[in-house]
């Protein structure tokens, strides 16, 4: 006989806004899982700081002097500074980064040789401290990536190890012939400091040393407005990144002053020549002015002569430093236009253009630059593309400089000449003898302004030569910025997070495989709202936990079972039954039907428990009631009666027990007959409560056998026992109406272990795990 369900609402409900708590208590529960991740991954993090090799960055500060953006001050020195080159700051950080440069650092420092000892977890650089030093004595082929084992022994000789592991006794100081060249090892003062140590020496060429520090160097215009040049280079040896910054600044020094003095030298080679033809000039002049005036008995000339020469002769000086310009602007041009990578700087003497000096100086060393490169690379390697792409860059500023400058001079040239056109016409009235003689008198003033102009300049640029100094100034040498790599909080950071994330993830991928029911929603999902009850996971030492004082929850949580089943009962006061069933063994059923009836018979109520898991019985165990005693099977088979079969449960006087008795061969049968009807129609006059703990459903029929005679089904389901498998035939049994009043009792649910029931005690009993449950290992290790 089946009834309509009656949906009850049980007293404790899913909140879905507190999922985001559910899910914390999952993990705080799990706290072990998340321990164990964080010393392996804070571990692990610790041995790759210990062995991982740091890599530091060096910086050092210069001040380039910026001829676009200087001071009035530095303005006024350079009036008498002709070889004060005007650069550009943004120029000068490319000439810093240039190779030229690099290499001549490679081979100061012999960047090219290294030199490592084998440490226990890591090689160690020896720059600076080796105890050997290998000088290539002749190289032959391919030497990059050459490499020596050796093994010190003392200051005579030493160990090469070859390449299957045999040694050899070398000697220091003599010369060996390998296959990359001919060679040789020099003891340092330390090499008694590492005896027995195994060193590994490298060999590179320079260009490829020079590319590994190109690589790392950089050097950035901190401030336009000061030019400021800020260079980094990154390297694991600290002193070696502070050599190289601080050598590549004295080389870069000593090629400003090295290009300053051969413009400085072009300049005077132009004066020098040109003064030597003036001088013959100016002698004949002399003479000729000389010769005139005696042979015409000249004494004196007239006033308005001696206005017009004052007049022309200034106008003239002019002229002459115009044409000066001119002339250097023309030697400019055709050193540019030339096809040869001539190294003869061209004059730039009287040229105050800062863009165009700072861009002749700049082709001057890319041109040296090229030409070094000849003497080892083929002209057609493709080294000199971005070289060549350089050269014709520059060329083509300077082509625009040029063509700016040459305007302008020949504007004022026109207007110099057309204003010595207008002193020329005045002459025309003073006589010829006198107009010839001015004449020549102008022509020797002429070349002897131009002469003591060219003698001036020679004096400053000498001046000059003898004081220049570089362009940059050292703000600050190479000094440590930071550790660039591995930086230490953020390793141990991420470590730390990945400490987390990892058990994190492996409990999120447990959750998504997980075959076990661990929470109410996975239940509602497939068979609506029919859960009853929930009652939280117990550790006791008895099975008997509802009236424990000291295990509240548990108790608390009975009582709510009880409220929620007598409104299911539908206030019905005597007479009740109700049967407990579940899926599989060990789903808690038997518990939940012994502490539900004690629960029960504390309220007062007449209430007695039927052991009628005729095949696995456990309630006589539980409340330690004797097995001889008659039970159930004996008054089914007809040997007792039923009074015979009442038991007092010895815990509440509100409570008997009847047993299972004798295990029958056949319990299906038995539960068929009659005799059944009878005992439950004598029950139900005689008892308020009568709670039947039955077989699990899904393996025998014995539950639905008794269906017939039950007012309310209680299904016990197991927090992460039940199978997720077993919830469509739950679902049917809810559908087909198989059982009366059916609704779920959601059991042993641990506080926070699926991040479920976080409002429940922590505890839990099951009987058949006691033993282990009192186990501190137990208890710990069921939190992985």
């Amino acid at each position: 006989m089946t009834s309509p369900q009656t949906e009850v609402y049980p007293v404790l409900e899913n909140d879905s806004s507190s999922s985001f708590r559910e899910t914390l208590d999952k993990y705080f529960y799990h706290w072990p899982l998340f321990l164990i991740g964080l010393l392996i991954t804070l571990t692990c993090a610790f041995i790759y700081l210990k062995k991982a090799k740091p890599l530091y960055e060096l910086k050092a500060t210069l001040l380039i002097q910026d001829e676009k953006k200087t001071s009035e001050e530095e303005e006024a020195l350079q009036e008498i500074d002709v070889t004060n080159s005007s650069k550009l700051a943004e120029n000068e950080v490319e000439i810093l980064k240039s190779r030229q440069l690099i290499n001549l650092v490679v081979n100061d420092l012999q960047l090219g040789i290294g030199y490592n000892q084998k440490g226990r977890y890591t090689d160690e650089d020896l720059y600076g401290r080796s105890p050997v030093k290998l000088t290539l004595l002749r190289s032959s082929g391919d030497i990059n990536g050459q490499e020596l084992e050796i093994i010190i022994k003392n200051r005579d000789f030493f160990y090469l190890k070859g390449p299957n592991g045999d040694q050899k006794t070398f000697l220091y100081n003599k010369a060996y012939k390998s296959s990359f060249g001919t060679w040789k090892l020099t003891p340092t003062e330390v090499v008694n400091d590492f005896k027995d140590s195994e060193i590994t020496i490298t060999i590179n060429d320079t260009e490829s040393a020079a590319t590994a520090i190109q690589k790392s160097l950089g050097a950035t215009l901190l401030n336009k407005q000061a030019p400021a040049v800020s260079l980094t280079i990154s390297d694991p040896v600290q002193q070696r990144g502070k050599d190289i910054l601080n050598h590549l600044i004295t080389h870069y020094n000593k090629a400003s002053i090295s290009e300053k003095n051969r413009i400085t030298q072009s300049t005077l080679s132009f004066i020098d020549d040109r003064l030597d033809s003036l001088y013959k000039e100016l002698n004949s002049a002399e003479r000729d002015v000389e010769g005139f005036r005696s042979s015409r008995g000249l004494t004196d000339i007239s006033s308005q002569s001696q206005v017009y020469l004052e007049n022309v002769q200034t106008n003239d000086n002019r002229l002459n430093e115009v044409n000066v310009q001119l002339n250097v602007i023309q030697g400019i041009e055709r050193y540019v236009n030339s096809s040869r990578n001539s190294n003869n700087v061209p004059s730039t003497l009287g040229i105050e253009d800062p863009a165009l000096n700072s861009s002749i100086e700049q082709l001057a060393q890319l041109q040296l630059q090229r030409e070094k490169m000849l003497a080892t690379t083929p002209e057609g390697s493709p080294l000199f593309e971005s070289l060549n792409r350089q050269v014709q860059t520059t060329k083509s500023s300077i082509r625009e400089s040029i063509r700016n400058i040459k305007s302008s001079l020949q504007g004022t040239k026109g207007e110099l000449q057309s204003f010595n056109s207008r002193f020329e016409s005045s002459i025309k009235n003073i006589p010829g003898q006198e107009r010839q003689y001015v004449g020549m008198k102008r022509q020797q003033g002429v070349k002897e302004g131009l002469y003591v102009y060219l003698l001036q300049k020679r004096e400053e640029i000498s001046l000059s030569y003898a004081s220049t100094l570089a362009d940059a100034r050292i703000v600050d040498t190479a000094y440590l910025g930071f550790v660039k790599k591995p930086k230490e909080p953020l390793i141990y950071g991420m470590a730390f997070l990945l400490g987390l994330v990892l058990p994190a993830s492996f409990m999120y991928g447990r959750d998504k495989i997980h075959n076990r029911i661990t929470n109410r929603k996975e239940i509602e999902d497939v068979i609506g709202n029919p859960i009853l009850g929930e009652l939280s996971y117990e550790r006791s030492t008895t099975p008997i936990v509802a009236l424990d004082k000291s295990n509240f929850v548990i108790g608390e949580e009975f009582r709510a079972l009880r409220t929620n089943l007598h409104f299911l009962h539908e206030k019905k006061q005597s007479g009740r039954v109700t049967l407990l069933t579940s899926s599989i063994a060990g789903e808690g059923k038997s518990f939940v039907s012994s502490n539900l009836a004690l629960t029960l018979a504390a309220s007062s109520r007449k209430t007695v428990l039927l052991e009628l898991d005729l095949r696995k019985p456990k309630i006589s165990e539980m409340f330690k009631l004797p097995h001889a005693h008659p039970g159930i099977s004996n008054y089914l088979n007809g040997g007792s009666a039923i009074e015979d079969t009442i038991q007092p449960s010895g815990v509440n006087p509100n409570l008997d027990i009847i047993g299972s008795g004798p295990f029958p061969s056949n319990p299906s049968e038995l539960l068929e007959l009659p005799e059944v009807d009878i005992l439950f129609a004598w029950l139900r006059a005689n008892y308020d409560d009568i709670i039947v703990d039955t077989p699990p459903v899904n393996l025998v029929t014995d539950a639905m056998i008794l269906a017939r005679i039950t007012d309310v089904t209680l299904y016990v389901i197991q927090q992460g026992y039940t199978y997720k498998s077993l919830l469509p035939f739950i679902k049917k049994l809810f559908t087909d109406q198989n059982f009366p009043k059916l609704k779920v009792v959601f059991n042993g649910i641990e506080k926070g272990k699926y991040g479920y029931g976080r409002n429940y005690g922590n505890n839990y009993y099951h009987s058949d795990d006691i033993k282990n449950r009192n186990s501190i290992f137990k208890n710990f290790s069921k939190r992985f």
